[in-house]
């Protein structure tokens, strides 16, 4: 629990200084609650959130509507027959960027969230994302989706959720093999290029993944390959421009909170530094002998 609140510290302090003109009382909040979860673990997950239920609107998913997007595409061992994990999202303001935290999460990394966000058209909110134990938190990305519509009142792209949640599974099963970073890092070297990809054949696309897996010094197997171009095909009917700019716009913000850690990480050194600095003068002054 300590390092969750720890965890949970840390972002918002990076998020205040990657975004400093965000105002979180314009945001719109919601919670996204798994439907098989019994009282004690909503009052739990709940906890989690920092939040007292009633505090945000509510809202329920279910394992129908999880199926709806990853059947056939995951395995039913990851998918389940129970609605479990949970969601909690707070909208930001425009360029603010995603900010993604997790919690008893055991398949579904931070990254593979943000990028199945940023395809299906969802660039600038806070997600918080926690189960009352290890899950795989597929059920998540349904609750992110469901929430962010009802907070706008707006209905996102069916293709691009759907596409959204074929590059969660492709980068998850990719991830096993591989590594989270390098799986998702991969598919987005894919997704800058989709503009020259459109015009590329097949044989001309798998080339050009195999290229990219080897600057990740990893190797693909041809089963992966094929997986990956089905994925780049859906991708290419998307809008390009638009996704290659929130692909930019994500890059960016991971930077911007990279530097952003690496000064607090300075602050405390030079911090520790100071403190350790005045203990060792106190230790010499009091140590003499007249």
């Amino acid at each position: 629990m300590k390092k969750w609140i720890a965890a949970a510290l840390a972002g918002l302090f990076l998020l205040a200084l990657v975004a400093p003109v965000l105002a979180l009382d314009a945001g719109q909040s919601r919670v996204a609650i798994g439907a098989n979860l019994d009282e004690a673990q909503i009052e739990q997950v709940y906890a989690d959130f920092g939040l007292e239920r009633g505090s945000v609107s509510e809202i329920t998913v279910t394992n129908a509507e999880e199926r709806a997007y990853l059947e056939g595409l995951v395995s039913d061992k990851k998918i389940g027959s129970v609605a479990l994990s949970c969601v909690y999202i707070t909208t930001l303001e425009q360029g603010a960027g995603l900010s993604i935290s997790s919690k008893n999460i055991n398949w579904c990394s931070n990254e593979m969230y943000a990028n199945a966000l940023t395809t299906a058209g969802i660039t600038d909110a806070q997600v918080m994302v926690t189960a009352p134990f290890a899950v795989s938190g597929t059920a998540a990305l349904t609750g992110i989706y469901r929430a962010y519509e009802d907070i706008t009142g707006t209905s996102l792209s069916d293709l691009a959720k759907s596409v959204g949640a074929e590059e969660l599974v492709v980068t998850g099963e990719l991830a096993e093999y591989i590594g989270s970073e390098e799986a998702a890092g991969l598919i987005n070297e894919l997704k800058k290029i989709l503009d020259q990809t459109q015009n590329m054949s097949d044989e001309d696309v798998k080339a050009e993944i195999r290229k990219i897996a080897k600057q990740y010094n990893v190797e693909v197997t041809d089963v992966q390959v094929e997986q990956l171009l089905a994925l780049c095909r859906k991708l290419e009917k998307l809008d390009v421009d638009a996704l290659k700019k929130q692909l930019i716009s994500l890059t960016e913000t991971v930077q911007k909170a990279g530097k952003a850690q690496a000064f607090v990480s300075s602050i405390g050194e030079k911090v520790t530094g100071f403190f350790s600095s005045v203990g060792q003068f106190f230790a010499n002054l009091f140590g003499k002998k007249g």
